[in-house]
């Protein structure tokens, strides 16, 4: 990739060889393996980091989902690091210095059956209780915040209202990418594709750097930020993780013009949509059932994806679909992430986001990048160790994640 200036088009990031050794390594060059390389090094002074990437860079979930952000999580661990993430969205692209199209453009999540609405104004409460901005609207509300949505009382599931969160929006994933690589490489943090970790040194109960396909690399610190291989990897090591992998679709419609400005989601119908600057309509709902890690997914997903959209929205029946495509997501048994110290010294995770993992990208770099630097689990950390499926102080997120879990 190149910068976006004038004249002779650059690089964003330099092609590296990697060194015998690092103080950190970090395995996996999505958002959130370069948004803690990024923070490693800009917030906590640690710039001897590689990032190793078995493939090209930001080429797995990163360029797989729907970029959309928001932080209206019912429970409070899950709106803590959420919100933590879209406070630093907001700043984001004066920060790094590069445009990543961020667009506050609010999200919309409908309530349909009386059981929606208790449990949309629950959350409505529970949002402003932790500082969010999230409002519950009435169907009339919903219907003039968004003309071309069908809210008639003829609807199989009739919109009985939403909740809103207006800072909510979407951002381009891989100008985020580009802009966290260019950021990460300009402050000496080496990024490495085709460069395919297999397995750990270790001295004892202490990890001291990893085996890769261009040879062995140590290191004080390994971060492993690889989503659903994470658990592939820790296996290596005797190191069980309760995560399962499961493809998730996602669809694009061809240009049109500009007729959506706000993301909406709906559970009930199951599925999401919102309409990127360019014009293509993006659009995504619920998993495959089936475990596996092929970027791909079954066909009555699509159809039941497109049906969902065109109930809600008429005024898309003519329109045609462009492409899919199927990501990876890594789901815990309570749908929270693990971001965690491990039984083995010198290791971290950073894995089980399940679907939140694009848009809590700059907040889980930068607690993973604090929790690695200080060897001790970040404040909004704490919550998310891989202990608690020990303990069984579960978060429980599953319920309210949104349409897809």
């Amino acid at each position: 990739m190149t910068a976006p200036t004038d004249g002779e088009p650059r690089p964003l990031w330099r092609r590296r060889t990697p060194n015998a050794r690092y103080d950190v390594v970090i395995v996996g060059s999505g958002g959130h393996g370069l948004a803690t390389a990024y923070y490693l090094a800009a917030h906590h002074g640690i710039t001897n980091v590689a990032v190793l990437e078995r493939g090209w860079l930001a080429g797995g979930n990163m360029a797989r989902n729907t970029c959309i952000i928001r932080s209206n999580y019912l429970v409070d661990a899950s709106a803590g690091i959420y919100e933590h993430a879209l406070r630093l969205w907001e700043g984001l692209e004066d920060e790094l210095d590069y445009p990543m199209q961020v667009s506050q453009r609010g999200v919309l999540n409908l309530a349909h059956t009386t059981h929606d609405v208790r449990e949309s104004v629950r959350r409505v409460n529970a949002n402003q209780l932790n500082g969010i901005d999230s409002h519950w609207l009435t169907t009339d509300e919903v219907a003039k915040l968004v003309p071309i949505l069908d809210t008639s009382a003829e609807l199989r599931h009739p919109v009985l209202g939403a909740t809103y969160q207006p800072r909510a929006g979407i951002a381009r994933h891989d100008h985020v990418a580009w802009a966290l690589a260019h950021a990460a490489d300009r402050l000496g943090v080496h990024l490495i594709e085709d460069c395919e970790v297999t397995g750990f040194q270790r001295d004892g109960d202490r990890v001291i750097g990893v085996h890769t396909s261009q040879g062995p690399i140590g290191a004080d610190r390994v971060g492993l930020c690889a989503a659903g291989h994470t658990s592939v990897l820790a296996s290596t090591l005797g190191l069980r993780l309760p995560l399962q992998s499961h493809p998730l679709q996602a669809l694009v419609s061809e240009l049109l013009e500009p007729v959506l400005d706000t993301v909406v989601m709906s559970n009930t119908v199951h599925v999401y949509v919102s309409q990127v600057d360019k014009g293509e309509l993006v659009l995504g709902a619920g998993i495959d059932a089936y475990n596996g890690y092929g970027q791909r997914g079954s066909f009555p997903i699509i159809g039941n994806q497109i049906s969902a959209a065109v109930a809600l929205f008429p005024i898309f029946a003519r329109a045609h679909l462009l492409r899919t495509w199927g990501g990876i997501v890594d789901i815990s048994p309570d749908a929270s992430p693990i971001i965690s110290l491990t039984p083995f010294q010198g290791l971290y995770l950073n894995a089980g986001w399940g679907t939140g993992g694009f848009k809590a990208t700059p907040g889980a770099g930068a607690v993973f990048a604090d929790t690695i630097a200080h060897d001790r689990p970040h404040p909004l950390a704490v919550p998310y160790t891989l202990d608690r499926f020990r303990t069984g102080a579960l978060i429980d997120e599953h319920g309210a994640a949104a349409v897809a879990h």
